[in-house]
């Protein structure tokens, strides 16, 4: 085999190529060490061979035969290609990519090192004149760049992009308006992944020049905001107040950085208001926007601001309307409704006050009017927030239907009034609507299973969100 190899040279350096290529295709793509250290090691071998056989990659091939000639010259210049692409993978293996943050640097790199050694190639082994080469490609180069401006500019700007790094794969970025998921960073555009679920490719030089904003920097945080328009014949300190009453229903807003309410402008019909804060990344954000919008609406309309311009309110008392939003007494008709109300009696607590602890019997079925509970289930010692409670949401269930002790400490965050309902009261009620009992039954059901995945640590198996809703869902 030696023999063999020595007497034809040329012959086994052609094969040397087509191994390296077969090699290559076979080891799969996640074993990049391994992949790369056999193209380094066939190109050392494919080295060696040509120069044993007596040719110079520096030089034109030394024989004067046509055909030896030829294959030679051949040889010589793979020799370059075969060098710069065994360098453009050492450097790929060098330099990881990270996402697609890496990918362009990389690419030119590799590009310029062909380049070189095209250039090479032509001016060692095949002796051809450079500098007039070099003064053509440079016209050529004029003429093609005027006709590939944009192009041109897109190229360089991802290049820029990659290398400032205002935005990363997988970051939630907004570009001149435009939101999205950055899915994939190329030579010539930007994709991002909207929350529609569409996809939105934005050229570089635009994403260069117009204004970024990075949702996920800094990287454990995402900000959240919703903004909304209020009357404004209404004082907006009534809308503030009841605005950071929203702020303390949302426990999936963190402390630090703290969250506030601002006024963003007014005309002479509305203000607007914004309500903003972050998250931590990975919380649902559109779920904690929807629960932001819901809450806001919940404590505007207890403090007795109108949200919008639709129909004048109905001429009914608190307690009446809020008979309205609370879900298990919707099958219960006006006139049962109107009766129940008139049993509503209120109860005011302060901030930090204790409404039910755990195990107290509750004495009547409680529907919050104002203000933001919080719910704490007991793990061993210490106690664990399941949740908070606004407007128009019930606690007590459980002492209605057997006497059963509250599982849960509810306690006031802010200054709360909440209506109690007798529980004869409530009782007529169930035995009267069986929907009614119905629909207490399953509350209590799903607060229960609730609290114990919180205490187990499980994935939530609960609809249309986690944890942060669990009390949130107006019964």
């Amino acid at each position: 085999m030696l023999t063999f190899i020595q007497n034809h040279p040329l012959v086994f350096s052609g094969v040397l190529i087509l191994l390296d290529l077969t090699v290559w295709r076979i080891i799969p793509s996640e074993q990049r060490t391994l992949r790369v250290l056999c193209r380094v090691g066939f190109f050392v071998l494919f080295s060696t061979l040509i120069i044993n056989a007596g040719m110079n990659p520096m030089q034109p091939p030394p024989w004067p035969d046509a055909t030896l000639n030829l294959v030679a010259t051949a040889l010589e210049i793979g020799w370059w290609l075969f060098g710069a692409r065994t360098v453009t993978v050492a450097l790929g293996l060098l330099m990881p990519r990270i996402g697609h943050a890496g990918r362009l640097l990389q690419d030119v790199l590799g590009a310029m090192i062909f380049l070189v050694a095209v250039v090479a190639a032509a001016a060692y082994v095949l002796q051809l004149p450079v500098k007039g080469l070099l003064a053509t490609s440079g016209v050529m180069a004029i003429v093609i760049g005027l006709a590939l401006q944009s192009t041109l500019s897109d190229v360089f700007s991802g290049i820029i992009l990659n290398t400032t790094k205002p935005y990363q794969l997988d970051d939630w970025i907004s570009i001149d308006g435009t939101e999205g998921k950055v899915v994939e960073i190329d030579w010539r555009a930007t994709h991002l992944l909207t929350g529609q679920g569409s996809t939105v490719v934005i050229p570089n030089s635009v994403a260069a020049k117009t204004k970024v904003h990075n949702f996920s920097r800094p990287y454990e945080l995402t900000g959240v905001s919703i903004s909304l328009k209020v009357s404004s014949q209404i004082r907006p300190r009534r809308v503030l107040d009841a605005l950071d009453r929203t702020l303390q229903g949302v426990s999936a807003l963190l402390a630090n950085p703290k969250p506030k309410v601002a006024i963003k402008g007014s005309d002479l019909s509305a203000v607007e208001y914004e309500i903003s804060g972050f998250i931590r990344t990975g919380e649902n954000k559109t779920e904690v926007r929807n629960l932001m919008f819901d809450l806001a609406h919940r404590h505007l309309e207890a403090a007795g601001i109108a949200t919008g311009d639709g129909a004048p309110p109905q001429p009914w008392s608190r307690p009446r309307l809020l008979l309205e939003e609370v879900k298990v007494f919707r099958a219960l008709s006006a006139t049962e409704k109107d009766e129940l109300a008139q049993v509503m009696a209120p109860l005011a607590f302060s901030a930090g006050q204790v409404v039910l602890e755990v195990g107290e019997v509750a004495d009547g079925l409680l529907v919050i009017g104002t203000g933001v509970i919080s719910a704490a289930v007991p793990d061993g010692a210490d106690m664990l927030e399941a949740g908070r409670m606004g407007p128009g949401e019930i606690l007590g269930e459980e002492g209605i239907g057997g006497d059963a002790p509250s599982q849960a400490r509810f306690t006031a965050l802010s200054s709360c009034v909440l209506y109690r309902i007798d529980k004869e009261a409530i009782r007529s009620c169930l035995d009267a609507r069986v929907e009614v009992r119905a629909a207490l039954g399953r509350l209590r059901g799903f607060r229960e299973q609730a609290s114990r995945n919180l205490l187990l640590q499980k994935p939530q198996a609960i609809k249309k969100g986690g944890f942060l809703s669990w009390l949130h869902k107006k019964p």
